[in-house]
């Protein structure tokens, strides 16, 4: 199984009164790892990752819409000046949309772009479902054989949360 390893750096404004990232500024990070992951980006050159390849910006012909997101934080992230890894994986490719899978890991000076998981305890695991709509009529739209190409590399078994009461 091989996911997607997104560095993402942490900033004072994130954290709580209890020193620790606070529950909705975990979203931006996943949201942060998301867009790097996922979107093109005009400078990225040969360091561009593989599955970006939805286009940015106000001339896109596309946009990403969430449709859900569920989260479930397992442990306190406190402040560090290493990015944190977050792993993603595609948990689901559909016909209009997709459902990434997260966690989220301590990080290091450097670590690879891919590969399996680090096998570490993560501070948090969630997932969001996005659909892909047609920019200009907000209708969904078919994922394209170039997105699925890039995208299928990534399909693994879907994220499962702790058994609620």
């Amino acid at each position: 199984m091989t996911r997607l390893h997104v560095p993402v750096s942490l900033r004072w404004s994130d954290l709580d009164a209890y020193a620790h990232v606070n529950n909705v500024e975990m979203f931006r990070l996943l949201e942060d790892a998301r867009i790097t992951a996922f979107w093109t980006h005009p400078d990225a050159g040969e360091d561009a990752w593989p599955t970006a390849v939805l286009e940015t910006g106000p001339a896109a012909t596309s946009h990403t819409l969430v449709a859900r997101q569920e989260i479930e934080y397992l442990r306190p992230l406190g402040f560090t000046r290493t990015p944190v890894r977050v792993e993603l994986w595609i948990g689901h490719l559909g016909g209009a949309s997709l459902e990434v899978c997260y966690e989220v890991h301590d990080g290091a000076a450097r670590f690879e772009r891919t590969g399996p998981t680090s096998g570490g305890a993560p501070y948090a695991k969630a997932v969001t479902t996005i659909v892909v709509v047609d920019a200009a009529t907000g209708a969904p739209r078919r994922i394209t054989e170039t997105e699925r190409a890039a995208w299928e590399p990534f399909v693994e078994e879907p994220l499962t949360f702790r058994r609620r009461r």
